[in-house]
């Protein structure tokens, strides 16, 4: 089963300065990740693909990361997902949750290719109460 990887779990692995050591709970993550790279199930969306690069300080360092992703696939959306994002985004509101239109992307890719998601933001955690979508919890 491939599972749709969030940007708090990219960043973590990925964007942190590799000579600071990470908290045993974080390495646990990294580790979860590393085993969806392996096992060629770590899959994710444009939206995160674009977060991921957004604010890179070098050039260099922007093309490493850039080229690095390359190595994942991006889930197809169409039309009726950004529709269905936003119908998500309406759900959660009217009922007194917030949350970003990327998360509400991900959550209409969740649900329509049938994908958990791997996050640390908690925001998913009440997205879930309102929406059918599945966390994955390694």
């Amino acid at each position: 089963m491939k599972v749709l990887v969030d940007t708090s779990v990219w960043s973590l692995a990925l964007r942190r300065p590799k000579n600071i050591p990470v908290a045993p709970e974080q390495q646990a993550t990294v580790n979860a990740l590393a085993d969806l790279v392996r096992d060629g199930r770590a899959v994710l969306i444009g939206a995160i693909r674009q977060e991921l690069l957004c604010g890179i300080k070098t050039q260099s360092q922007f093309e490493a990361l850039r080229d690095s992703l390359l190595a994942f696939e991006d889930v197809s959306l169409s039309r009726q997902d950004y529709a269905s994002a936003a119908e998500a985004f309406n759900t959660c509101r009217a009922n007194g949750v917030q949350g970003s239109n990327t998360d509400f992307l991900i959550c209409a890719a969740s649900i329509q290719h049938q994908l958990p998601i791997f996050s640390l933001d908690g925001d998913f955690l009440m997205y879930q109460r309102w929406l059918p979508i599945h966390l994955y919890a390694p």
